[in-house]
């Protein structure tokens, strides 16, 4: 819930959140400040939805490959790492990498290999991606992958022979290279035989360096399929999903990840870290140009007319239907959360990240708390940025729950399911937001275009680009709460009018302890041919709260 709405004092269920306030629409001085500025005006934002110009350049550098598949192993052998290795070294050819290929590598070839790929990486300063299918294992929080010739009986082999991730990540920080991939497909139970098992299954969670995406088969802590044909199940879907055209590469992961899951029930369910700010494709798109904001606004009401068929389906099908075309698209969290809730509702036993809390070498992943109840009570405290001073409180309680939405203070306002607004307390409607991400974790970025309706009538739309860029302590009146820290930015304009409302927020959420902000800031600037007005300089903090 972003502090970006309404000027004039707010009581009881009022949101604060991204768009424009009726004041802003029907205050004539504030509207002759815009009086030039057109529909369809570049805004200072527009990149946040174009194709990054940093995302084309990286498309003119060279692009290198390690790629390692060990199946042979002496005590565990492997049915598919080859064929998955074979398989990815031919598909990046394709996109233009130079690969270079290790199979059934031992210990001494494989450190060779990954030492000659890093020093390459900081020469060059060019794309690199690592690819490993084989057997990983994770002792205090480090990951190893084995080489061929491993021989394991204890922790203290694993740690000798193996080759540790954690390290050569921090080696590719140390090339600051433009951008790297890690695809690790390692993550096979009990390798070596239950009385040499780990303390715990599969790789352990970590945060991706700079400028890298961090792939792993299946959730951390958990296990992956060999695969039942040529390929392991992982990289069967991967290489598929590599070849489709103009995929960006985030998009890539996001359908295997979603491929993966329906095809195993939701016993194996992919997993990424992220840092990447820029584009990238296996496949780019012949013309990069930014689309206009005309060709936006067609690519935006195709995408709303399919998710208005699907939002209230009861099946899977739908949704993952509407997944498949859009991955990174305006309603993607909605439709995650709704496909989440489906496929539960089905009987699907799905895995969860195993828990985290000691790891010193992630930030934890942590599901959206969706379970609210009547009776929840969140008090805040409204005042300006600049000044400290006190404007008002905000005191909302839940009042009623349905399928579909959470009612707040006897119907004065409603969220959906997923904690986004829908209906304001002086009327403003707002249509299909995703404010809240289905899941907080550090690097996940999105974004959300919305419609937006006034009590007076007047349509506007909303694009807001997001982005979960740390976790910190944050003390307010109610406490001191671990959070995540959300930044915004973007821009309000009407359908029919002349105005432009830029729009920024920071938002921090403990969302395992409670639903709503502990504490955001944000801004509300119009812009016009006379300058620019501030309309909004808000923080809001947490005072009381008490949820079932």
């Amino acid at each position: 819930m972003n502090m970006m709405q309404g000027c004039k004092p707010l009581s009881g269920c009022d949101l604060p959140e991204p768009g424009v306030s009726r004041d802003a629409l029907q205050d004539p001085q504030r509207r002759s400040l815009l009086g030039g500025a057109v529909l369809f005006a570049a805004s200072p934002w527009a990149r946040l939805w174009a194709q990054t110009p940093a995302g084309a350049q990286l498309l003119k550098l060279p692009k290198i490959a390690l790629v390692i598949g060990n199946a042979a192993y002496r005590q565990a052998p492997l049915k598919n790492p080859a064929n998955d290795a074979k398989g990815m070294a031919e598909a990046l050819n394709g996109a233009g990498f130079e690969v270079t290929v290790r199979l059934d590598a031992g210990r001494a070839a494989m450190q060779a290999a990954v030492d000659a790929y890093v020093k390459q990486l900081a020469e060059r300063k060019c794309v690199g991606l690592f690819y490993f299918a084989g057997h990983g294992i994770q002792i205090n929080w480090k990951n190893y992958l084995l080489p061929a010739d491993a021989q394991v009986a204890s922790n203290e082999d694993v740690e000798r022979q193996g080759i540790e991730v954690n390290a050569m990540a921090a080696g590719l920080a140390r090339a600051g290279n433009a951008l790297n991939l890690i695809i690790l497909d390692a993550c096979r139970d009990a390798p070596f035989g239950e009385a040499r098992k780990p303390e715990q299954k599969g790789l352990s969670q970590m945060d991706a360096p700079r400028s890298t995406l961090l792939a792993y088969a299946t959730a951390p802590g958990n296990v992956a399929s060999d695969g039942e044909g040529a390929n392991g199940l992982y990289t069967e879907s991967l290489l598929r999903e590599m070849k489709v055209a103009d995929a960006k590469v985030e998009d890539v992961f996001k359908r295997v990840r979603l491929n993966v899951r329906r095809r195993s029930g939701g016993a194996q369910i992919p997993w990424e870290s992220t840092s990447l700010e820029d584009d990238f494709w296996f496949v780019p798109p012949a013309n990069l140009a930014p689309p206009t904001d005309r060709e936006r606004a067609a690519r935006f009401a195709e995408e709303l007319k399919l998710w208005e068929r699907v939002e209230a389906a009861n099946t899977p099908e739908p949704f993952e239907d509407y997944l498949r075309r859009y991955p990174s698209g305006n309603f993607n969290e909605l439709a995650q959360f709704r496909l989440d809730r489906v496929l539960a509702q089905a009987g699907e036993r799905r895995i969860e990240i195993a828990p985290q809390a000691n790891n010193p070498y992630a930030t934890p992943t942590v599901r959206s708390d969706t379970a609210y109840r009547v009776g929840d009570l969140y008090v805040h405290r409204v005042s300006d940025i600049d000044s400290g001073q006190f404007r008002r409180e905000m005191r909302r309680v839940v009042t009623a729950i349905s399928d579909s939405e959470v009612v707040l203070n006897q119907g004065q306002g409603t969220f959906d399911l997923l904690g986004n607004p829908r209906r304001l307390q002086d009327g403003r409607q707002m249509f299909g937001a995703q404010l809240m991400p289905s899941e907080f974790a550090v690097g996940r970025a999105w974004t959300t275009r919305y419609n937006l309706r006034t009590d007076s009538g007047q349509d506007a739309y909303v694009e807001m680009h997001f982005r979960i860029v740390t976790r910190e302590k944050v003390t307010v009146p109610a406490g001191t709460f671990e959070c995540f820290r959300i930044e915004g930015k973007g821009v309000t304009r009407p359908y029919q009018g002349s105005w432009n409302t830029q729009l920024s927020s920071t938002r921090w959420l403990a969302p395992d302890r409670c639903r709503l902000p502990i504490k955001a800031e944000g801004k509300r600037v119009n812009f016009g041919p006379q300058g620019s007005n501030v309309l909004e300089n808000d923080r809001l903090e947490l005072i009381q709260f008490r949820q079932g």
